[in-house]
């Protein structure tokens, strides 16, 4: 050890160049780990002291302990066959960019607290908004997850409300306030309205048609219904590319209720929205330039490790009225010239994620980040005829871009005992360690769900993934 306390730079750089080697080593050899950890539930706690050490231990001894103790309790993302709920993954150039993040140690609070971090978040949020066909003057900002990137979303709409001082009253004796959302969005909408004082009762849930998209006229009524019982609608949030499903909201109708109703618009387009990066894919963001503000998660299906969520705003005044506090101690002399970026969401302290994202798309270049994408486009609808082409299953939703839902027919069997069989199926495939599935519940019923997003998959894993499938339910 140094005078310090850390560690004398000869160890560091020798643990590091091996450890390095392992990381090299696990990227290019993850499936042969189970993908689905199997230890149980406090089994982790019970291998690991009770109390701290008190003396200094070994670097070595402590890697050798993430090998022996940590990597079993893991369920590998970076698997190829990991297709449970959206799966992502962690490129050399990204593993590189967290180490240095690491080192900077920069705090990305103030433009003078980290210059190189505010300027290059700037500029590379400009060129996924690039990249993604989006149109020019939509200000970005970096959250950890999309469901950071909502809550702020919300807020500033109901900072945007007229005549609604939530900011400085809050919302005690103030307007009733109703949001709106599909059933089929994801959850952190509902927690938003719960953080933001709407309330569960505050956001009102549309029903979708038969592709699981929002139906318009049903919003369209349910506004003109509440306005009527004295509620005041003040947003909307359409998705594209629901969790359950993928289904994308039809958002340029939905844009037509919110212009016409003074509602704002976000858009949850956490998954979907990198497919956009694909030329022939852009009709995924169809409306999207009319939202006031839609959040786009890289970390998700752009080769991004988590976590970095992407809010994107056309009135950036409103989110930054609705979190902006400045004490003394925060006051520059740069703040007219240079952007704050913790003026524009909950977080004062703030990571150098930006570093991640920059190296990833400059590694791979938006073509090549395009490869991949319509590749995993392929290899789903590769799965799904294997699917329509076996009597004994069928295709429960469709599948626009790289997640397919299906279920086993089983047929002759109670829809209940169908049920418990599919859940079966796929406990049964994700014991195998070779592919780990997840589900969803479509119009009442256990639907499966087969995810490719990972950077590492190739056919033979979706192969393998179905033939497991098979095998799993003849056993049924």
């Amino acid at each position: 050890m140094t005078p310090f306390g850390d560690l004398d730079p000869d160890a560091f750089r020798s643990e590091a160049h091996r450890l390095v080697d392992w990381i090299s080593g696990y990227l290019e050899g993850a499936e042969r780990y189970p993908v689905l950890s199997r230890v149980r539930p406090g089994e982790i706690r019970r291998a690991l002291p009770p109390a701290p050490p008190s003396r200094a231990e070994p670097l070595e001894a402590i890697l050798a302990d993430v090998e022996r103790v940590i990597v079993p309790g893991l369920t590998h993302w970076n698997h190829p066959g990991f297709f449970a709920y959206f799966a992502n993954s962690s490129p050399g150039p990204a593993v590189l960019a967290e180490a240095l993040a690491a080192a900077f140690n920069a705090n990305a609070m103030l433009w003078k607290t980290a210059p190189a971090a505010t300027e290059l978040e700037l500029v590379v949020l400009d060129w996924l908004r690039q990249m993604l066909g989006l149109p020019a003057g939509l200000f970005g900002v970096i959250q950890d997850t999309a469901s950071t990137s909502t809550l702020v979303a919300l807020a500033a709409a109901r900072e945007a409300v007229p005549g609604l001082d939530v900011r400085r009253r809050g919302l005690v004796g103030q307007a009733r306030l109703r949001m709106y959302a599909s059933d089929q969005a994801h959850s952190s909408v509902e927690k938003a309205g719960i953080v933001l004082g709407i309330g569960q009762e505050g956001l009102r849930t549309i029903p979708v048609d038969d592709e699981y998209r929002m139906q318009t006229a049903e919003l369209a009524r349910a506004i003109a219904e509440d306005r009527a019982a004295g509620f005041t609608p003040f947003a909307v949030t359409a998705t594209v590319g629901t969790t359950s499903t993928t289904s994308i909201d039809p958002v340029p109708a939905i844009a037509d209720v919110c212009a016409r109703e003074g509602l704002w618009l976000h858009v949850d387009t956490a998954y979907a929205g990198s497919a956009a990066v694909v030329p022939e894919l852009r009709w995924v963001l169809a409306g999207c330039e009319r939202a006031d503000s839609l959040v786009v998660n890289p970390h998700k299906w752009m080769f991004v490790p988590v976590d970095l969520s992407v809010l994107y705003t056309r009135r950036p005044e409103v989110v930054r009225r609705a979190f902006s506090v400045l004490p003394e101690y925060l006051k520059t002399a740069e703040d007219a010239a240079a952007p704050n970026l913790m003026d524009y969401g909950v977080s004062l302290g703030r990571r150098f994620r930006a570093l991640k994202l920059w190296m990833v798309i400059r590694a791979f270049g938006a073509e090549g980040i395009a490869a991949r994408l319509r590749e995993h486009v392929r290899l789903a609808g590769l799965f799904r005829g294997l699917v329509e082409a076996d009597p004994g299953f069928e295709i429960a939703a469709p599948s626009p871009l790289s997640v397919v839902c299906f279920r086993a027919r089983f047929a002759g069997s109670s829809p209940e005992e169908q049920d418990r069989r599919n859940a079966e199926m796929m406990e049964a495939v994700n014991a195998t360690g070779e592919a780990y599935l997840s589900h969803t519940k479509l119009k009442g019923r256990t639907v499966l769900r087969l995810a490719v997003g990972n950077l590492r998959t190739e056919e033979r894993h979706v192969r393998r993934a179905w033939e497991r499938i098979q095998g799993a339910a003849a056993r049924r």
